[in-house]
């Protein structure tokens, strides 16, 4: 049933960078196997990468323990796969209420720009210090809208009274 929708790719859990590495290694190699051309291969990994680091990041569900070591798992999913002769990256994740305003801001900026305005953007943010509870450099979605040949589609749901599930899908 996957195959007859385009899925090639699906995962949901929990996520480390350790599975992130595992999972990125057999996406590059079964688009090689499917004889995809470099360049696409490169945009989707880039944006699953991207997708799944955000999850470990910003995930509201997370598990956090020592085993031997600090271990920090943060449940989410991505779903790769084409349509309409694309491929799509699709990443889902539980995130807080307070995160939602300032995170569906920049999706409708970065959703309203063309090519041009991204590129600018991307140059400007780069000069800038991090956003304040950022774990990151704070362009990862403008990574995401650089290589991405539609605007980015994003919905959020409520699940809880103080939590949301967010969905954001980028089609290359």
């Amino acid at each position: 049933m996957l195959d007859a929708r385009g899925i090639l790719f699906s995962f949901s859990g929990y996520l480390s960078e350790g599975i992130l590495y595992s999972l990125g290694d057999t996406l590059r190699q079964k688009m090689t196997l499917d004889d995809t051309d470099v360049t696409t291969i490169k945009k989707v990994f880039s944006v699953f990468i991207e997708q799944a680091q955000n999850i470990i990041r910003y995930s509201a569900e997370k598990v956090l323990g020592t085993v031997g070591k600090n271990v920090e798992l943060s449940s989410g999913m991505v779903i790769i796969g084409t349509e309409n002769g694309k491929f799509f990256i699709v990443c889902a994740n539980t995130i807080l209420e307070e995160d939602v305003p300032r995170l569906r801001q920049r999706l409708e900026l970065l959703q309203k720009m063309d090519k041009d305005e991204i590129k600018a953007y991307y140059k400007e943010q780069l000069r800038e210090a991090p956003e304040e509870k950022s774990r990151g450099a704070t362009i990862g979605l403008i990574e995401i809208a650089r290589r991405a040949s539609e605007p980015i589609e994003f919905d959020f749901e409520r699940i809880e009274s103080d939590k949301f599930f967010f969905c954001l899908k980028v089609s290359i």
